[in-house]
């Protein structure tokens, strides 16, 4: 009863907002987790539901994504199922880059009609949550929908910025408004009693239906429907259909995570740390895939290590490590305070030569050095922070503080690469 599927992961836009996480890589693949990509979550997701024909559409700095997922994701050549990069391209229909989500499909139907398939999955690649799109897809061909929008029950305090729709009894769309500043507007699209009362556990206060970005479209509805100028789903193509298709929502009441700003990747990060955490990576059945590094088991000498995720590859010795993500390759010296840390770990281990050459020069070996004290911070990947130093954001929301060096949305950010001399206190 499953028909053929295929799965487009937007890339998304220049993520400014993630920024300098997505200074020299996109958002899907910015680290997660100590040791996965964002974009590992909804691939995961539809390989765990069966689907493996994905493209993933992207522009902006795609070299970390393409090495990621090629280093990832084979297939043997017997299932039919891969993992594809389409970036935009120029073409003799046009030459300009991807103007929203919907132009980003647009540009790539002639190269989705070369597979056989009656249904497209749009997938968001920024962001945390665990789907059985089966349920979605199953809904979608028993209620005869033209378009299916998987929707998040959330407070109406917390919808701004989010796309929210009113919806009758039969799950049909009546309504749809791509996030709407106006309070009244936000009241009348609170969702009625009889909808609330479906879902497991209800909040106790007014919640709306916001658009997780997920949908799945009937082929020739959405080929149609790209026949036009519509650059965007949620501000175009959805309230566009309205009227003249059938849209249904799909109410998706669990863990789901928006990572579009600094505070949400932070905040989702520590989450993980918590004793038992609202996304949960140990599940034998829904496991989440990434690259298969075949690294040494980490090394923890002599530490305190309290709600810690630390990856593989790492070495810590005689350090306090408190509600911290520790990632691959890690290198956190003697007398180190780390609270509240997501520390991404590098790309590759030290050659000894090396080291002695860059310690001559005065350079801090990669990671973390003797005697630092950081809070309330991310390390990017391959930093060399010296010893004895001082990292904290100081009550600051926003603020640049030196070359590499920055606070957004009140957490320090230390940029991929950057070089933080001994004794420093920033």
């Amino acid at each position: 009863m499953t028909p053929n599927i295929l799965c487009v992961i937007m890339g998304g836009g220049r993520g400014s907002r993630l920024h300098p996480l997505t200074k020299q890589r996109c958002k899907p693949a910015v680290p997660l987790a100590g040791k996965y990509r964002l974009v590992d979550i909804p691939i995961s997701n539809c390989l765990n539901s069966g689907m493996n024909r994905i493209y993933v559409l992207t522009q902006f700095n795609t070299a970390s994504l393409h090495r990621h997922i090629q280093d990832s994701y084979k297939f043997d050549p017997f299932g039919g199922g891969f993992v594809d990069i389409l970036s935009a391209e120029q073409t003799e229909e046009g030459d300009y880059w991807y103007q929203g989500t919907a132009d980003a499909v647009r540009q790539n139907l002639h190269h989705f009609g070369d597979h056989d398939h009656d249904l497209v999955l749009i997938l968001s690649g920024d962001q945390l949550y665990r789907m059985d799109f089966r349920e979605i897809v199953g809904q979608h061909l028993k209620n005869g929908a033209d378009v299916t929008v998987a929707a998040k029950p959330i407070p109406t305090k917390d919808v701004l910025g989010l796309g929210l729709m009113r919806v009758g009894v039969d799950l049909d769309i009546q309504e749809f408004v791509e996030k709407p500043t106006d309070p009244q507007v936000i009241e009348g699209l609170a969702m009625a009693k009889e909808i609330e009362s479906r879902l497991p556990e209800s909040s106790g206060e007014k919640r709306c239906l916001a658009s997780m970005g997920i949908y799945v479209f009937n082929r020739s509805v959405l080929e149609n429907a790209l026949r036009s100028d519509m650059a965007d789903f949620g501000k175009e193509v959805i309230p566009g259909l309205l009227g003249h298709c059938k849209l249904q929502s799909f109410i998706f009441d669990d863990y789901w995570e928006d990572i579009g700003t600094v505070r949400s990747f932070f905040e989702a990060n520590l989450e993980l740390t918590d004793h038992l955490p609202r996304f949960n990576f140990f599940m034998p059945d829904c496991p989440v895939y990434t690259h298969a590094r075949y690294l040494p088991a980490s090394k923890i000498n002599r530490c305190t290590l309290d709600r810690a995720l630390v990856a593989d590859g790492c070495i810590i010795s005689d350090a306090k490590v408190v509600r911290s993500v520790v990632g691959v390759r890690s290198f956190i010296n003697e007398g180190c305070d780390l609270d509240s840390v997501v520390v991404m770990g590098a790309d590759y281990f030290e050659a000894t030569e090396h080291i002695a050459a860059n310690r001559e020069n005065g350079i801090p070996d990669i990671g973390i050095g003797s005697g630092s004290r950081i809070h309330h911070a991310i390390i990017d990947k391959n930093a060399r922070i010296g010893k004895n130093v001082v990292l904290s954001p100081k009550n600051r929301t926003d603020a640049v503080i030196c070359d590499g060096v920055t606070v957004r949305d009140g957490v320090l950010l230390v940029a991929k690469n950057t070089v933080i001399p001994d004794n420093s206190e920033l």
